[in-house]
């Protein structure tokens, strides 16, 4: 198995649902799409689905099984991300997980005063500069939306941003077509034209759908226009059980599995052999309780990403999230649970690492401390390696019950694999109060400061800054009708 920064999964994963379980929700999906359809609300995708065999009533479209079954044969397994410098960094399929943030938090948990603002464009770039920094962050989203730019167009300053101050893959999210169609011309002048982004394709485009029986038609503009360059797409429809589609987990998973093929198939109708991701959170019920759009909810976890694992296809994930409102045990508990079943689940590009409050806020140090609890549940995780070497048996016989296994050529050789938090207290009492008697939050404070101090990374050419600056205010021209 080809691995990328020993992120295969070798001896520890789970299934929330088996085989008959992903079957029988697949059946359902079946008699869904062609009993009940799907609303899709965009002329130019309704005629491409008629044409490769739906059935149309107004904007309900129906799509039979063998159109299905020919898009899944024909969807490839696996998504390669690479980062700016052509390398691949993200290998999606199989059990291979990688972490990143998220995009467009309403407030920022500021590191320094602990207290909640608006965040401005300096707290995108700050975000951007702390995942590019953090090493078991593989990729970077935008984490705030910015209130001192133009509010019709954030996406493009985020873009101009992320594209400036990380050489990681890029995943990102626009409100409208004309901002994919913005952000993927920044990414082509980066990569040095159309080709060589398909080629190397170092951002991705996550598709927001309004659920699974409603197709908005901006993103199925975007998943047209995505499927047209040979593009990567995360295609990712919703539902929140209980109140648009049924509150039962098999029934909220099915309909909005509905609304995952109908892209799958749209998908393969323009462009067969596209990549495609499909969602690995939601698909089940919503906190009826508060009403509010919990991000980590115990009744979901693993259910979409069995099915994207039935199907064999790149899930994109959650974790990493809480839907605390202060760095407390809650935070701490569902933060940990979150990363956790996304890896075992296998879910393959997990996002939303360090939003808290239901995504309305967004925390640089939760970040951080998020960046250690990954490595050690990556550590925890990892297949065991049994082999003569690991298994020392020599070394074993040689030094006996009572030897000293610590100044052993052995030990020296190995003592470095073992995972060593940063930033977790691992000493003693005293070694503590020595150094300061500094908390968890305090500490991750001081690693948010040391990097945007320090972090750099190789910046772009100047005219191909110029080039990403002059796109982002043409797009600024042509929202002011100018």
């Amino acid at each position: 198995m080809i691995s990328t920064h020993n992120m295969s999964m070798i001896s520890a994963h789970y299934a929330r649902m088996g085989e008959e379980e992903c079957r029988k929700i697949h059946q359902g999906t079946l008699e869904i799409l062609e009993r009940t359809g799907v609303d899709v609300h965009y002329e130019t995708a309704r005629k491409i689905l008629a044409k490769g065999g739906a059935s149309l009533d107004g904007i309900r479209v129906r799509i039979p099984e063998h159109m299905v079954s020919r898009a899944l044969s024909t969807t490839p397994g696996r998504i390669t991300l690479y980062d700016r410098f052509k390398k691949p960094r993200i290998r999606a399929w199989d059990y291979q997980t990688y972490f990143g943030g998220g995009s467009d938090c309403l407030t920022v948990l500021d590191h320094q005063t602990g207290q909640r603002r608006d965040p401005k464009l300096d707290d995108v770039v700050n975000a951007v500069k702390v995942m590019d920094a953090l090493p078991e962050f593989d990729f970077v989203m935008s984490l705030f939306l910015p209130k001192d730019v133009d509010q019709r167009i954030y996406d493009r300053y985020q873009m101009e941003v992320m594209l400036n101050y990380t050489g990681k893959p890029i995943v990102f999210v626009t409100p409208d077509f004309e901002g994919c169609k913005a952000a993927i011309e920044m990414c082509e002048l980066v990569a040095g034209g159309k080709e060589a982004f398909k080629q190397h394709p170092f951002a991705t485009c996550y598709v927001n759908v309004t659920s699974g029986l409603v197709a908005n038609e901006e993103a199925l503009q975007k998943c047209i226009y995505l499927a047209e360059k040979g593009l990567p797409q995360l295609w990712i429809p919703l539902n929140a059980g209980g109140v648009n589609s049924p509150v039962t987990t098999a029934g909220c998973m099915a309909s909005m599995n509905a609304g995952i093929l109908l892209g799958v198939v749209l998908s393969q109708l323009v462009n067969e052999g596209v990549p495609v991701a499909v969602p690995g959170w939601n698909g089940g019920p919503y906190n009826l309780k508060t009403m509010v759009g919990n991000y980590v909810l115990a009744d979901e976890q693993g259910v979409p990403t069995s099915m994207g694992k039935y199907y064999k296809l790149p899930v994109f994930g959650l974790g990493g999230s809480t839907d605390s409102k202060a760095l407390d045990q809650q935070t701490g508990m569902e933060v940990t649970i979150s990363l956790m079943t996304a890896l075992l689940h296998g879910a393959n590009i997990v996002h939303d690492v360090g939003f808290m409050d239901s995504g309305m806020q967004g925390s640089l140090q939760l970040q951080v401390i998020a960046n250690e609890t990954i490595g050690f549940l990556r550590a925890a995780t990892k297949g065991v390696e049994v082999s003569e070497e690991t298994l020392a048996l020599d070394v074993i016989d040689e030094l006996g019950p009572t030897g000293n296994y610590l100044d052993h050529p052995h030990t020296l050789d190995h003592y470095k694999e073992p995972f060593y938090s940063k930033l977790f207290e691992k000493g003693n009492y005293d070694r503590w109060k020595k150094r300061g008697e500094l908390t968890m939050e305090q500490k991750a404070a001081k690693v948010v400061d040391e990097i945007l101090e320090k972090h750099s990374i190789e910046p772009l050419p100047e005219n191909v800054r110029q080039g990403i600056k002059s796109i982002v205010e043409r797009e600024q021209k042509w929202i002011d009708g100018k």
